[in-house]
């Protein structure tokens, strides 16, 4: 079994990830490259692919210094994904998705999301096992990755003031959405019935809009 197996392993003296305050323009960089360091090997071997020791040659650091910045793979794994999303939601914002309804808008941005992550699937299948691997030590970074989720669900809905019932609504298909992905990795799933579903769930937020926003 790899050294990086699946479970959150930590380095022996790892705590939190590095500096809570601002990283220099360095310290950046230096993230930056581990980053894609990692998104380089996930995409050409998958989950297991991702070993610390190798993501530290292939980014010139060294291996204390990767565990300072991500004390696990999972860590790292999960951190490539807010990443990978953050690219995303940039992407997004540029080209804003078309659609009448607040539903078939959030349906058209998390469909452009799928077929993102579908041509690379096993940079996808790597971060989404981690998520699922993650345990405590690895919650703050797993709840940014639902936060920007919820970001790009909010801006593809493009409501000025959304309801709490339509907040509440917008959860509920984050949690579909990455339910969802995990059913298309593991071949559970077509493409055509994640369309299907994702369709399904994004109605909610129509449904839970004020009387007066369903009239008009």
């Amino acid at each position: 079994m790899p050294a990086d197996a699946h479970r959150t392993k930590a380095a022996p003296d790892a705590g939190r990830a590095e500096p809570a305050s601002p990283l220099t323009e360095r310290q950046e960089a230096r993230r930056r490259r581990i980053l894609e360091a990692c998104a380089r090997l996930a995409s050409r071997g998958g989950f297991d692919a991702v070993q610390m020791r190798e993501v530290a040659e292939s980014s010139q650091v060294a291996l204390g210094t990767l565990y300072r910045y991500f004390p696990s793979k999972i860590h790292l794994l999960v951190a490539t994904m807010q990443d990978q999303l953050e690219h995303l939601h940039a992407t997004l914002r540029k080209k804003p998705p078309a659609g009448e309804t607040a539903a078939e808008r959030v349906a058209g941005t998390l469909m452009r999301a799928f077929r993102a992550l579908q041509r690379d699937p096993l940079l996808a299948d790597a971060m989404v096992r981690a998520l699922t691997f993650a345990d405590r030590s690895v919650s703050a970074e797993v709840e940014q990755v639902f936060r920007r989720t919820t970001a790009i669900i909010l801006d593809a809905t493009d409501l000025a003031d959304p309801t709490p019932e339509q907040l509440s609504a917008v959860r509920v298909i984050g949690h579909t959405w990455h339910s969802t992905l995990i059913t298309w990795l593991s071949g559970r799933a077509s493409i055509e019935q994640v369309g299907a579903d994702i369709e399904t769930v994004c109605r909610l937020i129509d449904l839970t809009a004020p009387p007066r926003s369903r009239q008009s």
